[in-house]
């Protein structure tokens, strides 16, 4: 018995959707989720993997089934029909691809804004110091990520890039490291901006990029909900040691973050007499880099050659 065409035409259609849709949520090829952000970008990834999936498919599909179904058979040498165009089917496969990209760019839109980006009425570059995050567009920023709320209040760092390192500097408390400690499912603030050449802060378990500016502050706000031990990738080329530039986000328990703050109280220096808070801002380079390298997993020759290179610029 033959099978109609049509037939055979929806039961193929049916088995393309089904496994799009599964491979579209089974690919694996993101690194875990730390954030409620990181799960926005993943739904936008895994519908960009069911649309691409079933596009593959359907497309690659299509030109086997045509080199199979019309090869030249044996002994024929006659020319193939003159097919100069068919219109409809221009149509159809400009018009697709068309409609599916004003889908991921809503799409896209609408997660990009819901995570604290740019407000779609004012977005423009305005003045250093003008920030929106969270959805309360007060100012305008350079920027993205939700903010902190009365109930929860954000912990406030400022990081700081130079090559080849990153430094953050909590003011709440003085802290200074080389490695950024947040607490689970609290608010966090980064403000950031670089003293020499542009960087790029990135986790690539929050989905969260931002690029460090000379002369700016950028600010990236997120609030992570897995613990664990994460990479922090400088992602723009910053000079020959760019590969090195890393450092480590801990997201920790609340005990475990009240651990950290508690052991890792400023230096404290005698001064006339009193006890002072060293004020990282005002030490050289070279000072800067010799007390803090430890924290930033410097050896003492890499110390020597940064202090060096950053003779003439000030943190």
């Amino acid at each position: 018995m033959k099978i109609p065409s049509n037939i055979i035409t929806l039961l193929v259609g049916i088995v393309i959707t089904l496994a799009s849709l599964w491979y579209g949520q089974n690919h694996g090829l993101m690194p875990v989720a730390a954030s409620e952000d990181a799960k926005q970008v993943d739904n936008i990834f895994n519908f960009m993997m069911t649309i691409a999936t079933g596009l593959f498919l359907l497309i690659e599909g299509v030109l086997v089934y045509t080199v199979i179904r019309f090869r030249r058979r044996k002994g024929d040498n006659t020319d193939g029909p003159p097919i100069e165009g068919n219109v409809p089917l221009e149509i159809l496969w400009t018009a697709i691809p068309t409609i599916i990209v004003f889908i991921l760019a809503l799409y896209s839109f609408e997660a990009y804004n819901s995570m604290g980006g740019l407000d779609p009425v004012i977005s423009k570059d305005n003045p250093p110091q003008q920030i929106a995050m969270g959805g309360h567009h007060h100012q305008m920023a350079l920027g993205i990520g939700n903010a902190s709320t009365e109930d929860n209040p954000a912990v406030m760092v400022d990081v700081k890039a130079i090559q080849y390192a990153w430094i953050f500097t909590y003011p709440e408390t003085g802290i200074v490291s080389g490695e950024l400690h947040v607490p689970i499912d609290r608010p966090v603030q980064l403000n950031i901006d670089a003293g020499d050449v542009l960087h790029a802060f990135w986790v690539p378990q929050l989905r969260l990029k931002q690029d460090a500016i000379p002369g700016r502050q950028a600010v990236l706000a997120f609030t992570a909900n897995r613990e664990g031990d994460y990479p922090i990738i400088c992602a723009e080329l910053c000079g020959a040691y760019h590969g090195g530039m890393k450092s480590v986000l801990h997201v920790d328990s609340t005990e475990a973050y009240a651990q950290w703050e508690e052991s890792n109280k400023p230096v404290q220096e005698a001064n006339m007499g009193e006890t002072a808070m060293v004020d990282p801002t005002e030490m050289s380079d070279r000072e800067f880099l010799s007390r803090y390298a430890e924290d930033m997993g410097m050896n003492h020759q890499m110390v020597a050659e940064l202090a060096s290179n950053h003779a003439d610029h000030a943190f």
